[in-house]
C-alpha cells in the first residue's frame, strides 16, 4: 500500500486527481504543502497552519485525514462551514476517493427532540400556551418521518422557539438507561452512529463541552478517536475558557422552577402543592438575587460588588437554602418517577456552582480562576473562568490523541506563531506552517490610510474630530466606490453615529446589522450590488460575500479590545505579574488577528478586486503600527482620496 504522504501528493500535483475531476480547478502549491504537512503529521504530532484566503485548506486537510483511515474529528466554528463540509467536501470524497467514507454531522444535546419530554409535554394542561394546535400537528408529522429528531429539519420553526426549550434533549433533564423512550432516544441512535462513523463533524463548543466532560469525569459526548483537526482555530482559547470555567445564573434557578411546576401535575394531588410550593418560594429568591444587581448590562469583576454588600453572604445563604429545600422535596417524590431524581441532581449542582464561584465552596487552583459577573437583559450569570487554559490543554487534550492539527487564514502575528502558540500551551518546536494568499493583491487591490501632516493632521481615534472626519471620509470612499461596501466599526455607537449621515446623504441603500437577521442582511446586500452594509463584531469575520457587491471594506479603527472585561483583565494582570508586557505579548497580538479578519472579507475569489481602507493614522504615527502594516496583505498603499477615486474609476 502506498505511503499516505506518496497518496496525497498524487492526488494533489498538478497533474494529479483534484486537476482531472475538478472544473477550473487551479493547482496551488501552497495546497500541495499543507496537505502534505496534514499527512506527516497524521502519523503523531502538532502541527499549526495558517493557510489564507484562496489555498483551498479544506481539502487540503480532509482527504488526507480521510486516506490516513484513522477515526478523526474535524472541529469548526461556525455552522457554515460544517455544512461545506458535509455537503460539497465529503460527497466529492464519497464518489472519487473512498466510497467507504463514513461522515457525521455531531451536534450539542439541545440541537434534538427529547421523546420523553415531548410525551409529557404533550399531556401538560399548559401546552397551548407554547405550542398551538397546529403547531402541535407539525411536531407529530415530522415525529412520523424523521430519522435524527434535529430541530433544523424544522426550518419553520424560529430560533428562539419557546417550545423548543421545552421538548428539546437538554443533558440536565435526562433519564439515562432509565428513561422509558431508551431504545428509540435520537440522541442515542446519535452515538452508536457516531460509533461507526470514521470522520466526526462538530463545532468547539461541543468539542470542549465534551472536554470538559471528560476532565470531570462524567461520561463523554464523542466516542474514542484517534486525532482531531481544528479549523477556524483562532476561535479556541474563547471557547475553551467558556467551557472550562463553570457559571451559575438567575436564569438557571427560573428554569429548574418552571420545569418542576410542570412536572408537579404528573404527581398525586396530595404532593402537587408541596412541590409546587417550594419551586414557587426558589423563583422568588431567584428574582430577588438578581435584583441586587446594578442594572447597567455588561461585564464586571465580582470581588467589587461583594466588596460593597454587607450582606452578601447572607444572601448567597438564602438561594443556597432555597435549592437545598426544593432538592429535598424533590427526593421525596423519587417513587413518583426518575424524573425527580434528575430535578433534585439539577438543584444539588446549581448550588455547588453558586458556592464555587462566590468563594464560599473551596475548589482545586482557585487563584487559577477569575470570578465575574454578567448583567444581560433578562438574567444576571456568575461566572469563574480559567485565567490560562495552556495547563487545561496540556492535561486533557494534547496526551490523549494521537495528533492535533490547528488550521486557520488568520493564526500568525507579523508572520510569527508566538501568540498562538503561547495562548494554547504548544510547545516552541511545535511545526508551523504560514502559507500567503494566492490572490493578486498587489494587481487588484488597494490600501488607503488617510493622510496625516504636521500642517493638516488627521485626527486620532480618542480626539473629538474623529467621528465627524471618518464620517466625510467614509462618504467620499463611498461616492467613488458606488456603495458595495462593508463597513466595519469597533463600537456600536460609532455605528449608530454613522448610520443616519450616511442615508440621508448617499444615494444607495445602507443596512446597519440589527435591523434583520444576519442571513437576510447579507442577502439583501449581496443582492442590491451598489447597497453599504454596516456592522461590528460577529460580521468581521465568517462573512463570505465574493464578487462586485462587495469591492470595498472600510474599518473605522484599529480594533483594540477595551479591557473591562473581567477575563481580558485578569489575564492582563496576569502577563504583568510574571514580568511580561501586556501590550505587546496580549493586546497588540489579539488587536492585530481581529483587523486581519476585518480586512480578509475583500478578496474573496481570484477574480475579486477592491479598495482596503483602515481610517486610523496610529498605523503610522505610533511605533506598533508598523506591527500592524506588517500582518496585512500586499496591497499598494495610499494616503490620497484622489487615488481612491482613479482605483474605482479604472476598475469600473
Amino acid at each position: 500500500m502506498k505511503s499516505l504522504l506518496k497518496q496525497t501528493h498524487e492526488i494533489f500535483k498538478p497533474d494529479g486527481l483534484l486537476s482531472t475531476l475538478l472544473d477550473r480547478y487551479e493547482p496551488r502549491g501552497g495546497q500541495l504543502d499543507m496537505a502534505s504537512a496534514v499527512a506527516q503529521t497524521l502519523a503523531g504530532g502538532k502541527l499549526v497552519v495558517e493557510a489564507e484566503t484562496g489555498i483551498g485548506k479544506t481539502l487540503a486537510y480532509l482527504i488526507p485525514a480521510v486516506l490516513s483511515g484513522q477515526k478523526i474529528v474535524i472541529s469548526t466554528n461556525t455552522l457554515n462551514l460544517q455544512e461545506q463540509i458535509l455537503k460539497s467536501e465529503i460527497p466529492f470524497i464519497q464518489e472519487h476517493i473512498d466510497p467507504e467514507l463514513t461522515a457525521l454531522c455531531v451536534k450539542g444535546r439541545q440541537n434534538y427532540l427529547c421523546l420523553y419530554r415531548w410525551q409529557q409535554f404533550a399531556l401538560h394542561p399548559q401546552l397551548e400556551m407554547f405550542a398551538p394546535h397546529e403547531t402541535r400537528g407539525k411536531i407529530e408529522d415530522w415525529l412520523a418521518s424523521t430519522i435524527t429528531g434535529d430541530r433544523a429539519e424544522l426550518d419553520w420553526l424560529e430560533d428562539n422557539s419557546p417550545l423548543w426549550r421545552e421538548i428539546s434533549a437538554t443533558p440536565s433533564q435526562c433519564l439515562g438507561s432509565k428513561c422509558p423512550n431508551d431504545k428509540t432516544c435520537f440522541v442515542n441512535e446519535l452515538r452508536r452512529k457516531a460509533a461507526g462513523a470514521r470522520l466526526l463533524i462538530v463545532n468547539h463548543h461541543l468539542y470542549f463541552s465534551d472536554l470538559a466532560l471528560r476532565r470531570e469525569g462524567h461520561g463523554e459526548v464523542l466516542p474514542r478517536y484517534e486525532s482531531v483537526i481544528f479549523d477556524e482555530a483562532h476561535h479556541l482559547e474563547n471557547v475553551a475558557t467558556a467551557f472550562f470555567g463553570f457559571s451559575f445564573s438567575h436564569f438557571q434557578m427560573v428554569d429548574l422552577a418552571k420545569d418542576v411546576k410542570l412536572s408537579a401535575v404528573l404527581l398525586p394531588e396530595d404532593k402537587q402543592e408541596r412541590v409546587y410550593q417550594a419551586a414557587e418560594t426558589l423563583r422568588m429568591r431567584a428574582e430577588h438575587f438578581a435584583a441586587i444587581f446594578p442594572a447597567q448590562p455588561g461585564k464586571y469583576p465580582l470581588q467589587d460588588f461583594i466588596s460593597q454588600r454587607s450582606d452578601w453572604e447572607k444572601e448567597i445563604q438564602a438561594v443556597s437554602d432555597r435549592l437545598s429545600g426544593l432538592e429535598s422535596t424533590l427526593l421525596a417524590m423519587t417513587t413518583a418517577g426518575e424524573m425527580w431524581q434528575a430535578l433534585a441532581g439539577r438543584c444539588q449542582e446549581l448550588q455547588a456552582r453558586l458556592l464555587a464561584i462566590t468563594g464560599l465552596l473551596e475548589i482545586a487552583h482557585a487563584d487559577t480562576y477569575v470570578h465575574w459577573y454578567e448583567r444581560r437583559e433578562k438574567t444576571v450569570v456568575l461566572t469563574a473562568s480559567p485565567i490560562d487554559i495552556a495547563h487545561e490543554l496540556n492535561s486533557v487534550l494534547y496526551p490523549n490523541v494521537r495528533s492535533v492539527i490547528f488550521t486557520s487564514g488568520t493564526l500568525t502575528v507579523g508572520g510569527n506563531f508566538s501568540y498562538f502558540l503561547n495562548r494554547l500551551g504548544l510547545d516552541r518546536d511545535t511545526e508551523t506552517l504560514s502559507l500567503a494568499s494566492p490572490f493578486d493583491y498587489p494587481g487588484r487591490t488597494m490600501l488607503y490610510v488617510p493622510a496625516h501632516t504636521p500642517a493638516e493632521p488627521f485626527p486620532q481615534p480618542d480626539q473629538k474630530a474623529f467621528p465627524e472626519k471618518i464620517q466625510n471620509i467614509i462618504y467620499r470612499i463611498l461616492l467613488a466606490s458606488s456603495g458595495r461596501a462593508l463597513v466595519l466599526f469597533t463600537s456600536l455607537s460609532s455605528m449608530r453615529k454613522t448610520y443616519p449621515f450616511l442615508v440621508e446623504n448617499l444615494p444607495y441603500p445602507v443596512f446597519i446589522q440589527g435591523e434583520a437577521p444576519r442571513n437576510k442582511l447579507l442577502e439583501s446586500f449581496q443582492l442590491q450590488t451598489n447597497s453599504v452594509l454596516l456592522a461590528v463584531a460577529s460580521f468581521w469575520e465568517g462573512i463570505n460575500v465574493p464578487g462586485e457587491s462587495l469591492s470595498c471594506v472600510i474599518i473605522d479603527k484599529l480594533p483594540f479590545e477595551v479591557p473591562s472585561d473581567p477575563v481580558i483583565m485578569a489575564r492582563i494582570n496576569r502577563i504583568r505579574e510574571e514580568g511580561g508586557n501586556p501590550f505587546m505579548d496580549f493586546q497588540l497580538p489579539r488587536a492585530i488577528l481581529a483587523l486581519r479578519q476585518g480586512v480578509g472579507r475583500l478578496m474573496r475569489t481570484s477574480s475579486d478586486n477592491g479598495l482596503l481602507a483602515i481610517l486610523d493614522v496610529r498605523l503610522f504615527t505610533k511605533q506598533y503600527g508598523r506591527m500592524f502594516l506588517k500582518s496585512l496583505p500586499p496591497s499598494p498603499l495610499t494616503r490620497e482620496i484622489a487615488d481612491v477615486v482613479s482605483f474605482f474609476a479604472e476598475n469600473k
